[in-house]
């Protein structure tokens, strides 16, 4: 378990307060976060193949920026926990005709409304450092996940040296404002213990971001 749990909560201590955050943002999120995080999203489809014919749970699916690469052939279940973000998301599947998803739903990814087994994949795209319960998150995230699926996590984790540990805990209390934590240890992804480690990649852009894809055993 983390010695640091401070590390872990952030500034975000509710299902409430992380709503509210991002249906504040939820009107400019595509022009500050849409390209800054590109990259960490194209290595997530990249990995899963875009999605082929499985079926694909998206935890924190926002507005839907990574909906239209997924396959055609896919069925992709996106959930969020801000209304405001998914009217944006079910705006761009009518108008790009995204046959590929099956439903946006509001759900909190922290308590996920499937039963066991539900998705051949599934993914969360910057959620680790959103959720106030992120251990709680991958526990659900492989509850749901069926055998031999696969678990796609995309997230930035804390600095190993000292002073980027110093410039993180110097910008926490910016958290709230900004809609993600800026500290998270990766001690989190012991919950994910049973599962393996399949691929490792590092993403360019913000320093200690990595692409982690995972295998549930079948």
């Amino acid at each position: 378990m983390p010695q640091d749990k401070s590390q872990e909560q952030g500034s975000f201590s509710s299902f409430a307060a992380v709503k509210a955050a991002y249906g504040r943002n939820a009107g400019i999120y595509d022009l500050v976060f849409g390209a800054a995080l590109d990259r960490g999203r194209r290595a997530a489809l990249q990995a899963m193949d875009c999605g082929l014919s499985r079926r694909v749970l998206e935890i924190g699916v926002g507005t839907g920026l990574s909906l239209p690469s997924y396959s055609p052939q896919a069925r992709v279940v996106g959930i969020d926990v801000s209304p405001e973000m998914l009217v944006k998301a079910r705006e761009r599947a009518e108008r790009l005709n995204l046959r590929q998803v099956e439903v946006l739903a509001v759900m909190d990814g922290q308590r996920l409304a499937f039963r066991d087994g539900s998705f051949e994949a599934v993914v969360a795209m910057y959620v680790l450092s959103v959720t106030p319960e992120p251990r709680r998150l991958l526990r659900e995230m492989r509850r749901v996940c069926a055998p031999g699926g696969e678990v796609f996590i995309i997230n930035r984790f804390s600095s190993a040296k000292k002073l980027g540990r110093l410039v993180e805990r110097i910008a926490s209390p910016l958290s709230s404002a900004i809609g993600f934590r800026t500290t998270l240890s990766p001690e989190v992804l012991d919950e994910l213990d049973g599962m393996t480690l399949a691929e490792r990649r590092d993403i360019p852009g913000f320093t200690g971001t990595k692409m982690l894809r995972y295998v549930k055993p079948g």
